[in-house]
């Protein structure tokens, strides 16, 4: 029988490609989300081998329950006082972030990104991990510099890129560099920091160093070939790395399902390593506390790294450049089944009585007049359209111990054309 007689009778393939449920114009029902009680995922011990606890990859830690009430093994038991700061600092990333975005709506930076929604998988992180420990972000985790109580001034100047701007200008606006808060200089090329992070890690490691390394990526970027080149060394030489997936729904305007959710959870991505793997409810502020310190706690006893997705939603755009409302319902953010975290973790300190809706709203107004006094501070330093803020020559700066020989001379004659042209900028010296 010739071949094409065989062909006959397949059926025809056909390509399957992913949709959303829901786009502009659409009602929203997230009722198909599964969330398990808090307090029912297990939690096995941090000197557990990562083959026994697979199933913590497809489960969901939560912590904080319908009562607003924190229950189930997972509960980290902090106090009331510890708490209390971290509901501050996630309000205070809040107040930056609006305080931010009216200044690109008004010109004064060209660009900023938003984390509402978010504070949580940053803010309780920077908690959770010790302050030595390094850090390598993607461009949504700005709480990690503010919860360590890094200067607003210092972070606006670089949003900037004014004279007060650590970077010389030399950096997108949000794409913050602070070594001493052990905070890695953002990239806008997707997952580079991961296989950086893993390298930090592994150096820590063969120097006998205690500390470990953190990296962050959205759940769009675990198709990039740096997060499975990460994971695999990671995997293989056992670094003391946590890696964070940021799930939260949506990349610029497509949705979690090209990168794999409607196949499995991105927790899996660490089963097919062999390294520990935990899926965790990202709007729940004591859940990721509870989880980056198990996380922790594994990396620093030597027992390889851990993958923790956190299971959230992006509530606004993308970035300044985005308009969610060309590619999602409108109606996707407030129907989130997971809440607010801030909402949420302020609820249960309410709850339990260590808190109150006039402390909170007294709270919120000091740290707005906070964020406006930096910004007042930072704008005296220049903003975007009041020229260049950083000597010409120091274009070449940065780069090299010692400038080489033919740079030299490429900055000699970018200088003396300025100069010829009748409208030098300053130099350095």
């Amino acid at each position: 029988m010739a071949s094409d007689d065989r062909r006959a009778n397949l059926q025809p393939l056909s390509l399957y490609v992913p949709e959303p449920k829901f786009r502009p114009g659409d009602a929203v029902d997230f009722t198909s989300v599964r969330l398990p009680a808090a307090g029912e995922t297990r939690r096995p011990d941090t000197a557990d081998k990562a083959e026994t606890f697979i199933d913590l990859a497809y489960e969901l830690v939560r912590v904080l329950d319908e009562d607003n009430q924190a229950v189930g093994p997972w509960n980290p038991r902090l106090s009331p006082d510890t708490m209390r700061s971290l509901l501050r600092s996630m309000a205070l990333v809040r107040a930056f972030d609006e305080r931010m975005f009216r200044a690109q709506r008004q010109g004064k930076t060209s660009f900023y990104m938003k984390c509402t929604g978010e504070e949580a998988v940053a803010v309780s992180a920077a908690f959770a991990l010790d302050y030595e420990d390094m850090c390598f972000p993607s461009y949504r985790q700005q709480g990690l510099l503010i919860a360590r109580g890094w200067s607003l001034v210092d972070m606006m100047n670089q949003i900037y890129s004014n004279k007060g701007d650590r970077l010389q200008g030399k950096q997108l606006p949000i794409m913050y560099s602070v070594r001493e808060a052990g905070f890695f200089s953002i990239s806008g090329n997707l997952a580079t920091q991961y296989p950086q992070a893993v390298g930090w890690a592994m150096a820590s490691a063969a120097k006998g160093d205690t500390r470990i390394s953190a990296t962050w990526c959205g759940e769009g970027s675990t198709a990039e070939g740096d997060f499975h080149s990460a994971c695999t060394f990671a995997s293989v030489y056992r670094a003391p790395v946590i890696f964070n997936v940021v799930n939260n729904q949506w990349a610029i305007s497509s949705f979690s399902g090209f990168a794999g959710a409607e196949s499995t959870t991105f927790a899996a991505r660490a089963v097919g390593y062999g390294i520990a793997g935990l899926r965790v409810d990202g709007n729940d502020a004591l859940a990721v506390y509870a989880a980056t310190a198990w996380a922790a706690e594994r990396a620093r006893t030597n027992q390889g790294p851990t993958l923790i997705e956190h299971f959230t939603y992006r509530a606004e755009g993308h970035s300044t450049s985005d308009d969610p409302g060309q590619y999602r319902s409108e109606g996707e953010p407030n129907a989130w089944p997971l809440g607010d975290p801030i909402k949420r973790l302020k609820d249960h300190l309410i709850a339990i009585g260590e808190w109150d809706e006039e402390r909170h709203a007294a709270q919120d107004k000091e740290l707005a007049e906070d964020v406006k006094r930096a910004q007042k501070e930072a704008e005296q330093n220049g903003i975007l359209g009041h020229g260049l803020h950083q000597p010409l020559d120091t274009l070449f700066d940065g780069v090299f111990e010692e400038l080489p020989w033919h740079l030299k001379e490429q900055q000699a004659q970018m200088l003396a054309e300025e100069t010829a042209s009748g409208r030098p900028w300053a130099h350095k010296s």
